[in-house]
């Protein structure tokens, strides 16, 4: 790891936190328009184990980053953000995917609703004319399930892109470590009484790989909503 702790106290800055897994081909586009709504001071990337050459480019640009020598997963690499946002003083932590599905030029949208006091979701047009329909479908239901046990209307709780007070995160457990992490965040949230506001992002699929495994993934949310009932 190469980020030195510090014990300056950031408590009106947002961490912008980006998980990185082999994503080495959009880096060199990324990082630049990154820079222009963050200063490198508030940037973090996880590099959660890639194969190919993130770290070397991570490095060469110049960028604060923590390293898995293996893959973790994404809610493990969120994890380790959001740890080192704890521990360094931040108010609210912006996690944003690698891929460039998110869009930098938005981020101002985001920090224009932060008080550090809610969790601001990134909201896309759930629209099976633009999304794949696998993932609109699911999209859809884990969404209408998620509204209903957080107590809260989620119109798209399949986004990564979204804001999260600190507070949220020293007050909650998180337990999983892949991308069921974001499906529980927002289950805790909503038990936590935490309001959860929305902020429109575009919807962008380019045909960039996906990671979910969508019945592996599928079976992970059941789990989570088979706690919620039971326990």
């Amino acid at each position: 790891m190469t980020v030195p702790k510090d014990s300056l106290l950031r408590t009106n800055a947002v961490l912008v936190l980006v998980p990185a897994y082999n994503a080495a081909p959009y880096l060199r586009d990324l990082i630049p328009r990154l820079r222009q709504y963050v200063c490198d001071e508030n940037l973090l990337f996880v590099n959660d184990g890639s194969t190919d050459n993130t770290l070397e480019i991570l490095k060469e640009l110049g960028v604060k980053y923590l390293s898995f020598k293996q893959n973790g997963g994404k809610g493990a690499a969120l994890i380790a953000g959001f740890n080192y946002a704890k521990e360094n003083g931040y108010r609210s932590v912006l996690t944003i995917d690698s891929d460039l599905q998110h869009l930098p030029e938005e981020i101002p949208a985001f920090f224009a609703k932060d008080n550090g006091q809610k969790l601001i979701m990134g909201t896309r047009n759930i629209d099976s004319k633009i999304m794949p329909w696998d993932r609109w479908l699911t999209n859809n239901l884990t969404s209408i399930i998620i509204s209903i046990f957080s107590c809260c209307r989620i119109r798209d709780s399949q986004s990564g892109f979204r804001l999260l007070p600190v507070s949220l995160l020293r007050s909650i457990e998180l337990k999983t470590i892949n991308y069921d992490l974001e499906s529980e965040m927002l289950f805790k949230a909503g038990a936590a009484g935490y309001r959860i506001d929305e902020v429109s992002i575009s919807t962008v699929y380019d045909g960039s790989h996906s990671y979910i495994n969508p019945l592996v993934d599928s079976g992970r949310f059941i789990r989570q909503i088979w706690k919620r009932i039971w326990c």
